[in-house]
């Protein structure tokens, strides 16, 4: 293994304490791979939506098979994060990172020779269960890396500016790669990329001790993965059976019963996955909840903008992609400094505004998404809003969740802060996605009844606005203009509504931050503190009994 050993130090009651990094450390060469590692992940969550109508046409892929070509990967990657970074916990964080990064490079290749609907979807979730491996290693590896809370909080958000930078990458990338190869291209990006990866890790990486010493909990591991991918099939999933449905129903009951079985189990373990009392720490619940709030927000916003820059706007694939680009610099430029002004002023005001400037950024998309209005103006000012208030979340939160346990534990911790993303990004889209069906759709219906058009394609105009614009050149010439008018009405009103739903979440979430996050003496005061013991963890980190 090549790279610079770390030390470790002992608690005083016998435990492996933080590690402390050598004179010769790198951490700061060390950084960048970590980036590439979460670029790597994050960008496969968006770059696959740009070639949803290339993969129908190429394979044939139904609406439904589309949908789990999208969701095939996310149900992996937040089923199975917490179980990821407990196992880097006890196995070594390097070893786990790196094998997700071999893996997720195999299936990557097998991703991009898939000839058929069941393969690709197959080989997408493999790949998030690969990615689930890979990201939370990342993140505790950084919070190893460096232990000086001041240079940490200024990694994180480099760090976290790179999730940024990979939301619009993706799109923009993947839009020119289809322009002028296969389909296939969009996941042979990725090799470079994990070359490039495996091969700087490896050198630069230093050996991390093993942190977690007991016996691998294999309860936690089943029971957290079971749980967590039942609540994400059963948002992901909502939408389309219904909310009330009968499977519905089911999945958020069976994740409610193996969630519960899961945290008395982790409570009367030795050696947890993860010690569930961490939950009582206001610091990480509140910076959980946080960032949980934050990705709720900015991807049901992307799910509708995208949708509204193609249908709406009329641009192409590549043009909505690069019409995102402003989003990508503001948060490139302002996480790092966001992570500086929360040491300086404590994280409980920065998230706070952040999430306040989120629910700005949605209330001025809500009223200004008519076909008419300006790119550079109202558009890219909800943009930036959303932009400069994730730049204000992201590194604040992450030092909140990692900060208050200790090192044995924050490959767990690394693998809630994720967990927690995923579940509200996801949650966002099923959520502003219903709310906005139900006031477009009975426009839709409304207009689209009285129509001498097919049955067929008249009952399915009102499930999207591709579908509906689809139906219009079916209509006479005459009342063509005007059902494109009625369409385009719909779309606003749907998200006026959606967009204004999410405002009052974030409103609800900043409230939530200011009351649980620390202020500037606490977020000063806490971040050398020793492990506390107590029930009450309030200003510290938990100490597994």
């Amino acid at each position: 293994m090549g790279g610079t050993t770390l030390e470790t130090t002992t608690s005083r009651s016998g435990r492996e304490g933080r590690a402390v990094a050598d004179p010769s450390d790198r951490r700061w060469l060390i950084l960048p791979v970590l980036c590439l590692s979460v670029f790597l992940v994050v960008v496969d969550n968006t770059i696959v939506n740009v070639a949803l109508p290339t993969l129908n046409t190429h394979l044939g892929a139904s609406i439904t098979s589309l949908q789990w070509i999208v969701d095939a990967y996310s149900l992996a990657f937040a089923g199975l994060l917490l179980a990821g970074g407990g196992i880097g916990d006890r196995l070594g964080r390097k070893a786990t990172m790196q094998i997700g990064l071999v893996f997720f490079g195999v299936f990557s290749a097998a991703a991009a020779a898939s000839h058929s609907t069941g393969t690709l979807i197959t080989t997408r979730a493999l790949m998030g269960v690969a990615a689930a491996f890979v990201f939370p290693a990342s993140l505790a590896i950084l919070t190893s890396v460096f232990p000086d809370p001041s240079e940490r909080q200024k990694a994180l958000g480099i760090w976290g500016a790179t999730s940024g930078i990979a939301v619009a990458f993706g799109p923009i990338v993947g839009g020119a790669l289809l322009e002028h190869f296969w389909y296939g291209s969009i996941f042979l990006v990725n090799l470079p990329i994990v070359a490039v990866t495996l091969l700087a890790g490896q050198f630069l990486i230093p050996r991390l001790p093993r942190v977690r010493q007991h016996r691998f909990d294999v309860r936690g591991v089943v029971l957290s993965t079971a749980g967590v991918t039942s609540l994400v099939l059963a948002i992901i999933e909502g939408p389309q059976w219904g909310w009330t449905a009968t499977g519905t129903l089911a999945c958020f009951a069976a994740a409610a019963v193996l969630l519960t079985v899961f945290t008395v189990v982790e409570l009367h373990t030795d050696g947890p996955l993860l010690d569930v009392r961490v939950f009582r720490v206001p610091r990480f619940t509140g910076g959980a909840l946080s960032i949980s709030v934050a990705f709720f927000s900015l991807f049901g916003f992307i799910f509708l903008i995208t949708q509204y820059f193609q249908f709406v706007k009329g641009y192409s694939t590549l043009s909505a992609g690069v019409h995102t680009l402003p989003f990508a610099v503001v948060a490139a430029v302002f996480t790092p400094l966001a992570a500086v002004v929360a040491l300086r002023i404590g994280s409980r005001v920065v998230v706070s505004a952040g999430l306040l400037l989120m629910g700005g950024g949605l209330a001025v998309a809500a009223f200004n998404s008519q076909a008419n209005t300006a790119y550079w103006g109202p558009i890219v000012v909800s943009m930036v809003l959303l932009a400069l208030g994730l730049s204000s979340i992201t590194a604040p939160t992450a030092e909140a969740v990692m900060g208050s346990v200790p090192d044995e534990q924050r490959g767990a911790a690394a693998g809630v802060n994720n967990t927690t993303r995923e579940l509200g990004g996801t949650l966002g889209v099923a959520v502003f996605g219903s709310i906005f069906a139900s006031s477009y759709a009975p426009k839709i219906i409304s207009a689209f009844r009285p129509l001498p058009i097919p049955s067929g394609p008249k009952a399915e105009s009102h499930q999207s606005v591709a579908a509906a614009l689809a139906v219009i050149h079916h209509a006479p010439q005459s009342v063509r203009p005007t059902l494109e008018t009625t369409v385009f009405h719909a779309f606003h009103s749907g998200l006026e509504v959606a967009c204004l739903a999410g405002a009052a979440v974030a409103l609800l979430g900043a409230a939530a931050a200011f009351r649980l996050l620390p202020g500037r003496e606490r977020t000063a005061a806490t971040a050398s503190v020793e492990p506390c013991a107590s029930d009450d963890c309030s200003d510290g980190v938990l100490v597994p009994a």
